[in-house]
């Protein structure tokens, strides 16, 4: 009997990664937890069996079509491995035939690395939660009851929905004028387009008195120091064009939906220093400003239609996907000269009481052609983990010093993949 494969088009979000990636921006992300005991690999090899049968977009691969990319189900089956390769490597290769996420592990941490065109970091989480869950319920059946569940109790439809389309509309909204051209981070370069990792681990509770204390979210306050912070490092020429960040937005906050693919937009938030006061009460202002302008469900369904209105003109349905490669590409060029760094905050990460004993914290990354700062939180941890493929760190420790002048604690961590190699943390 001949095995029909389904298939389903790529979300909105989803259709600029496969035009551009490269080895140099390979458009994964790393979503890692670390136990507080070693990792079995049979274990997580049982706990991933069952997880992929409950997201079954996870077993598909990308195929090139006549106008777009699409995903087709597969029969690979995943396998465990202990970690070998760079962190966030190519997944993605249009000239093969593979699944678009990896599980891997190394001493006390399970890895979960995904390709960004199948899903969002939101996403991805249900999954990783969702392997961690069953792992920790194989490795300790005497100690925890079988019928632990997460707060995510998505049907198959729903994890597999597209939303942009579901909310997508013909309602057209006012145009964004055009941005300025940003100031961007230049340096030397990691050999074989190798990323470096800085990481801080701090207290959420002195992260949010800190913030409070300056009326700001946590979000607002750690982009207003990270400009701060690439500032330090500019020339008064320079301090003409503007830092900007480009910040992540789960849409899922402002728009109801449960899919475990892509749904997020983006805003950028910037802060031009030539002439301007510099101090931090002054960048943390306007970004203030920028946030509360922007993060309306009005304007973020705006924004949603105009980058779907593309997707859904007939002309541009009806060009080659060979021609559209070369467009998408351009657009994305054009898009990275508006913006220095990304800044993106995943938020608290919850599981089920009963397990959290076994769980020391989170953390993600993401590959990255510029600085990328992500953030996560488990319990009272607060993580932010930098990515760049400069060799120069100055800008990350200049973002940390700041914290710790402000009374925060942080333990800083090279690269944390390699602490149970034998390297030590370092305690600002």
């Amino acid at each position: 009997m001949k095995y029909s494969r389904q298939w389903s088009k790529l979300d909105n979000a989803a259709k600029i990664f496969p035009p551009t990636s490269t080895s140099r921006d390979t458009k994964v992300f790393r979503f890692c937890c670390e136990l507080t005991e070693a990792v079995e690999p049979k274990t997580l090899q049982t706990a991933l069996d069952r997880t992929i049968d409950q997201f079954p977009l996870y077993r598909s691969i990308i195929k090139k079509g006549l106008f777009w990319y699409y995903f087709e189900e597969s029969r690979l089956h995943p396998r465990v491995a202990e970690e070998s390769q760079p962190l966030c490597r190519p997944i993605y290769n249009g000239d093969s035939k593979n699944l678009l996420f990896e599980v891997t592990y190394f001493g006390r941490r399970i890895n979960l690395e995904v390709y960004h065109a199948l899903s969002d970091g939101t996403g991805a989480l249900h999954f990783l939660r969702t392997l961690v869950l069953y792992y920790l319920l194989e490795q300790h059946p005497h100690e925890l009851p079988e019928d632990i569940t997460l707060n995510y109790d998505a049907s198959e439809v729903q994890k597999t929905d597209d939303s942009f389309l579901k909310y997508y509309s013909k309602q057209k909204g006012g145009r964004e004028p055009k941005a300025p051209r940003a100031y961007r981070l230049r340096g030397e370069r990691y050999e074989e387009n190798r990323i470096g990792v800085l990481e801080g681990t701090m207290s959420v509770q002195q992260l949010l008195s800190l913030s409070r204390s300056h009326s700001a979210t946590i979000t607002e306050f750690l982009v207003a120091v990270l400009i701060q912070s690439i500032h330090s490092g500019m020339s008064v020429r320079e301090s003409a064009r503007p830092v900007v960040i480009t910040v992540p937005v789960n849409l899922r906050n402002y728009f109801p939906s449960e899919s475990a693919r892509n749904f997020f937009g983006v805003i950028n938030v910037g802060y031009r220093f030539q002439g301007a006061d510099s101090s931090l009460d002054a960048v943390l202002a306007e970004v203030i400003g920028e946030f509360h302008r922007q993060l309306t469900p009005q304007r973020l369904y705006e924004k949603m239609n105009q980058l779907s209105a593309l997707e859904h003109n007939i002309p541009t349905k009806l060009i080659p996907l060979a021609l559209k490669d070369p467009c998408l590409k351009l657009a994305n060029w054009v898009s990275e000269q508006e913006i220095t760094a990304a800044f993106s905050n995943v938020g608290r990460i919850a599981m089920p009481p009963e397990i959290e004993r076994y769980i020391r914290l989170f953390d993600v990354f993401t590959s990255t052609k510029r600085l990328q700062a992500c953030t996560c939180s488990f319990g009272d941890r607060f993580v932010v983990s930098f990515t760049a493929p400069f060799l120069s760190a100055d800008i990350q420790r200049c973002f940390f010093r700041t914290l710790t002048g402000m009374g925060v604690e942080v333990e800083l961590s090279a690269n944390p993949m390699d602490d149970e190699r034998g390297d030590s943390d370092a305690v600002l």
